[in-house]
């Protein structure tokens, strides 16, 4: 065996390292392990039509996720992503059915209606200065309560076939709610990493008043993260109601739980001020595959709640053991 040179340990040991600290190797190795285990025992998994539809669902609930990571950044939550998904997803719907705009205007305009709900809650939570479980939980009934009084329960339906296109179209194979996800997590990754308000939310999340002693203004980087977690989160849904061809007063149901544990499995801190936008990608895909392997397995619908549930628990005990 030829000897490594002095010259390239210290290349490859720094590399190793990296990779070792890298807050978001644990998920996928975890992701990449569960990849394999299921194309050998169930090889219906690797077909195009099956990927595309897991491809899909990692993107409805990576987007609410992605939002989420934001708000646990600053050492926050938000519960009423789900909620304000459906709620979006019922106005949007609403107007296109029922006024002349052209389809490919109710996507942004319900993504701006998301983005007010998250100012509602921001409002309390950094202007107010009242505890965001309590906020967010609240406001989660009164969206959802909007909801079922705007449609009685009923879905409005049909979108139309031009408005399809955002939920069952496709760009060179790639479904177009993928490249939506794909598309918010790189711009989101930019802002963190590359721009002050990025830095200013890792600043308050790791330490709040340390942050606002060197002159960061944290309710106004507040505020504006529960906007953009309320517009991610509208964005999900109007996606899924193209998917779906109606706009349905129960979508979003389960897919907080579902974005919360993607992001903690993703490297985010409940804590606030860590995690990493391509940690939570690789966490929607890990919890989109997991869902899909139970239903290829033929295993009861019942126990993905179940098993998601442990995930949550076990996600929760490496955050733990990862801050000490």
């Amino acid at each position: 065996m030829t000897p490594t040179s002095p010259s390239q340990r210290p290349v490859a040991r720094p590399l190793l390292n990296r990779l070792r600290e890298w807050e978001a190797s644990g998920v996928l190795v975890a992701l990449l392990v569960l990849f394999t285990v299921l194309a050998l025992i169930a090889p219906a998994f690797l077909s195009q039509y099956n990927l595309g539809v897991v491809a899909r669902q990692a993107s409805f609930v990576g987007l609410i996720a992605l939002g989420q990571t934001l708000v646990l950044l600053i050492g926050g939550i938000d519960l009423s992503l789900g909620a304000a998904a459906a709620l979006s997803t019922i106005i949007g719907s609403l107007v296109l059915t029922q006024t002349g705009i052209h389809p490919y205007a109710v996507v942004p305009l319900t993504a701006l209606f998301g983005m007010g709900l998250g100012f509602i809650n921001g409002f309390f939570v950094a202007v107010l200065r009242l505890n965001p479980f309590i906020v967010t939980l609240a406001s989660w009934e009164i969206f959802a309560g909007l909801t079922l009084v705007i449609t009685k329960g009923y879905p409005i339906r049909p979108l139309g076939e031009t408005f399809r296109v955002f939920g069952q179209g496709s760009v060179f194979g790639v479904p177009v709610p993928v490249l939506f996800f794909l598309g918010a997590a790189a711009v989101l990754t930019f802002m963190l990493s590359r721009t002050r308000f990025g830095r200013n939310i890792y600043a308050i999340g790791g330490n709040r008043e340390a942050a606002e002693l060197v002159g960061i203004r944290s309710w106004r980087v507040e505020f504006m993260v529960f906007g953009l977690a309320g517009m991610l989160s509208a964005l999900a849904g109007i996606l899924y109601a193209s998917r779906m061809d109606s706009g349905q007063p129960s979508v979003g149901e389960g897919w907080l739980m579902g974005a919360i544990t993607a992001a903690i499995i993703g490297g985010t801190s409940l804590k606030g001020g860590q995690g990493t936008i391509v940690g939570t990608v690789f966490g929607a895909l890990l919890m989109a595959v997991l869902a899909n392997g139970i239903v290829l397995m033929n295993v009861s619908g019942y126990w993905e709640r179940v098993i998601i549930g442990a995930v949550v628990l076990i996600a929760i005990l490496v955050d733990l053991l990862r801050r000490r």
